[in-house]
C-alpha cells in the first residue's frame, strides 16, 4: 500500500510538471519569461512550451493600441491660463525581442510608465504654450500636436512605445478671457456684416447707375434717330413743295399769269393754318398798306429767285 501511494504521488507530480511545461498566450499579447529572475525569451500568441518549474512568465505585454485621456493646465507668455483636454493614443513599437525587453524592464510597473508618459506630454505642451500669446493658442492646435510628437517620439522609442496620435479635444481659458474673446468675435462678425452690406449696396448702386446710363444712351440714340427722321421728313416736304411750286409756276407762265399769286396764296394758306392749329387766341399781322406792300415785294422777290433757280436748273 505504501508503494502504491508513492506511485500516485509521483504520477501527480509528473502531471503537474507536464501541465506547467505549456503556457497559452492570448492574441494581441506577448509573454516574457525569466529563469531564476533573469530574462530568458519572449512567447508569442498560441500554445508555447517552457522549461518546467524553473522558467516562469514574468509579464504579459499587450501590443494592441491603448488610449488615455489627459486634463492639465498651461500658462501663455502673457500670463493667461489655458486648460487642455486631450486624448492620447499609443502602442508598443513592434513585437521584436529588443522592443519587448524594453517594455518589460524599463519601468517597475504599468503605473510608473503611464505617469512618466503623461508628465512628459504635459511638460512638452506647457513648454510650447509658454512661448505663445493667448490669442495664438486656439489657432495652433495642430502645431502643438506636431511639437509634442517631435519632442517625445524618440524617448518613447527608447521605452519601446510609439505615440500614434494626440488629439486636443478641448482648449479653454478663464471665464473672463472667454467673455472677452466672445465679444471680439461678435464685433468682428458685426464688422464683416457691415462690410458685406456696404459691398452689396455699392453693387446695387453701381448696377442701377449702369442701367440708368444705358437707358440714357438708348433714349439719346432714339432721339437722334427721331431727329434725323424728322429732318429727312422736313427735307422731303420742302422738296415736294419746291416741285409743286415749280410746276405751278410753269403752268401760270404758260397761261401768261403772274406767278406771285402762288406765293400770296401760300402766305394766306399759312395764316389760315396758324389760325386753325395755334393754341393762342390772337394772331398779329401787319395789315397796313406799307406792310402789305413790303410783303408783296418779298413774295415777288422770292418768285424771281424761284424763276432764276428754275432757269438755272434748265
Amino acid at each position: 500500500m505504501f508503494s502504491s501511494t508513492i506511485i500516485i504521488v509521483l504520477l501527480i507530480i509528473i502531471v503537474v510538471v507536464v501541465l506547467s511545461s505549456f503556457v497559452t498566450v492570448q492574441q494581441g499579447t506577448i509573454a516574457v519569461t525569466t529563469v531564476f529572475g533573469k530574462y530568458q525569451r519572449v512567447l508569442f500568441p498560441g500554445l508555447n512550451f517552457k522549461i518546467p518549474v524553473i522558467e516562469k512568465v514574468y509579464k504579459r505585454i499587450s501590443i494592441q493600441n491603448r488610449s488615455v485621456e489627459l486634463e492639465f493646465q498651461a500658462i501663455t507668455i502673457d500670463q493667461a491660463n489655458v486648460y487642455f483636454k486631450a486624448m492620447l493614443l499609443y502602442s508598443v513599437l513592434n513585437n521584436q525581442e529588443e522592443t519587448i525587453k524594453n517594455v518589460a524592464f524599463k519601468f517597475v510597473d504599468e503605473r510608473s510608465f503611464m505617469q512618466a508618459l503623461i508628465r512628459t506630454i504635459e511638460g512638452s505642451i506647457r513648454g510650447f504654450v509658454a512661448t505663445k500669446k493667448q490669442a495664438e493658442v486656439l489657432s495652433l492646435r495642430r502645431d502643438i500636436t506636431e511639437h509634442v510628437k517631435e519632442q517625445i517620439d524618440r524617448g518613447l522609442e527608447e521605452w519601446g512605445y510609439h505615440l500614434q496620435d494626440l488629439q486636443m479635444n478641448d482648449i479653454t481659458f478663464d471665464e473672463a478671457i472667454m467673455r472677452s474673446m466672445a465679444q471680439v468675435v461678435a464685433s468682428n462678425n458685426l464688422k464683416a456684416a457691415a462690410e458685406n452690406e456696404g459691398q452689396a449696396l455699392l453693387i446695387t448702386k453701381t448696377k442701377a447707375a449702369e442701367a440708368e446710363g444705358n437707358a440714357i444712351k438708348i433714349a439719346a440714340e432714339a432721339e437722334r434717330q427721331a431727329a434725323q427722321l424728322r429732318g429727312q421728313g422736313v427735307a422731303l416736304f420742302r422738296e415736294e413743295v419746291a416741285k409743286g411750286m415749280t410746276m405751278a409756276a410753269r403752268e401760270m407762265q404758260q397761261a401768261d399769269l403772274d406767278t406771285s399769286v402762288i406765293l400770296f396764296s401760300m402766305w394766306t394758306e399759312a395764316i389760315k393754318n396758324f389760325a386753325e392749329n395755334s393754341k393762342g387766341n390772337v394772331i398779329f399781322l401787319d395789315g397796313s398798306s406799307e406792310g402789305m406792300d413790303h410783303t408783296m415785294k418779298q413774295l415777288i422777290a422770292m418768285n424771281k429767285l424761284q424763276q432764276n433757280n428754275t432757269g438755272t436748273g434748265r
